[in-house]
């Protein structure tokens, strides 16, 4: 059954107090200023049963309207415009909202969650580039609400100004404000917004290249480990734990490998395999690191040296690959990043994929992964409860995987977007049958 989402009404919410002219001209820093101009999508689910306000959507709507403007007043530059590529005009123009229905039930996306349907609990469709940036908001809301009461609160904000780490920051401080208020018994954190003092705005003049794109029919599927699953995965590797993440990544790397191994075309055209992974900075930096409160894209992307897939290669040499590229990100690399090289030290993080296939003829096949586990999505609660589900939609492009985290926080969800000849192999894989969770927790 197709499920549609209708929007009743559109309207901007600005900051609940002015910005001080002298924070009106916000300057953005390097890393901003080699984003990608997409959206950074987050939808948060809140069951019925989870809050007794839900049928009243007045009610609903006036505290996410307040609240939303209260916190907006606290991350001043997401209220404002961009302005070129080097600063934020905080005029205090506001955010997008809006307020649609649902003719349907909540379960019915608990139950079958698609990645095409969820597009449409946004107030924007995150895998489109942002058209005429400068004429954009920044951040857009989109309050959903189900026939069973049920809420889902769809969130963009400008990959130009924030990751997913500034999205989770800024929803956790509206989540605080939802519940006591600006002034309240619980502290809202200060966001910090120094990020480019730390890594000054160059003068950027070129196109950031993208990832490759598939001509091939693309399919993106959630596959789920929970926490019973991913103790026995790492306990695989010996002495040599793996976090998590890196267990599931080197997981889902070398199952896809092993899928498409099974083209026709792989021993002549594709012998190698490399993965790159988005690395949060904030911890590393030294020395001081960052808060998480951090507004800003400070991540950077690692790339795992080549897997010659020709030989027999284990589940070992997926995860060593991968710590040895995550470990790269260290002190040295981010003094580099911070100095007067720091524009083609982040450039060529940007495009060391790009120039590993050229090296290699094209001989190569790339997988991307970005991981938003560590993020307190779960702990959103904006005067609704807990969320009951929280999703990206990400961006589906080819070979790219998303990590999230899960309501009872030892799990992993992962959103794989593979060719469809590759998606039927890798979903036959054994190895990988071993660890997926038909289900998470309740």
């Amino acid at each position: 059954m197709t499920m549609k989402v209708e929007v009743v009404s559109t309207e901007t919410v600005k900051p609940s107090s002015p910005t001080p002219s002298h924070l009106r001209d916000f300057k953005i820093c390097l890393l901003d200023q080699l984003a990608p101009p997409f959206w950074v999508p987050v939808i948060l689910f809140y069951s019925a049963s989870n809050n007794e306000v839900a049928a009243n959507s007045a009610s609903v709507t006036g505290n996410l309207k307040t609240s939303l403007s209260q916190a907006l007043s606290l991350f001043y530059p997401l209220g404002g415009r961009i302005k070129g590529n080097s600063a934020i005009d905080c005029n205090d123009q506001g955010a997008l909202y809006l307020e649609a229905k649902a003719r349907f039930e909540l379960s019915e996306v608990l139950l079958n969650p698609d990645i095409n349907q969820l597009q449409q609990f946004l107030p924007f469709s995150s895998d489109k580039v942002v058209p005429n940036i400068e004429e954009q908001v920044i951040v857009g809301v989109q309050a959903n609400f189900f026939d069973c009461g049920g809420i889902g609160i769809g969130i963009c904000m400008s990959h130009k100004i924030a990751d997913a780490a500034s999205v989770s920051a800024f929803l956790t401080a509206w989540s605080k404000i939802a519940l006591n208020g600006i002034n309240g018994k619980a502290k809202v954190i200060t966001p910090f917004l120094k990020a480019s003092e730390l890594f000054p705005p160059k003068d950027v003049n070129f196109q950031m290249p993208r990832r490759f794109t598939s001509r091939e029919k693309l399919f993106t599927k959630r596959f789920r480990f929970d926490g019973e699953s991913l103790a026995r995965l790492r306990a695989r590797f010996g002495s040599a734990t793996p976090t998590r993440v890196e267990a599931v990544t080197a997981l889902i790397w070398k199952s896809a490998v092993e899928a498409a191994r099974k083209r026709p075309e792989w021993n002549e055209k594709y012998p190698s395999s490399v993965a790159t992974h988005v690395v949060n900075i904030r911890s590393r930096m030294r020395p001081q690191p960052l808060p998480e409160h951090a507004l800003g894209n400070l991540w950077q992307t690692t790339i795992a040296p080549l897997i010659d897939t020709n030989k027999g290669v284990e589940l070992q040499d997926f995860a060593g690959s991968l710590r040895k590229s995550i470990r790269a990100i260290d002190d040295e690399y981010l003094s580099v990043l911070q100095g007067e090289r720091g524009l083609t030290k982040a450039y060529e993080s940007l495009t060391a994929a790009r120039k590993l296939a050229e090296s290699s003829a094209g001989k190569m096949e790339s997988y991307g992964f970005s991981s938003w586990v560590k993020f307190p999505f779960y702990e959103v609660d904006l005067g609704l409860g807990r969320p009951t589900w929280v999703c990206t939609t990400g961006f589906p492009i080819g070979n790219m995987v998303f990590l999230m985290g899960t309501r009872c926080e030892d799990g992993i969800e992962a959103w794989i977007t593979l060719p469809e000849h590759d998606m039927i192999e890798f979903e036959r894989n054994d190895e990988l049958l071993q660890f997926i969770s038909l289900s998470l927790c309740s």
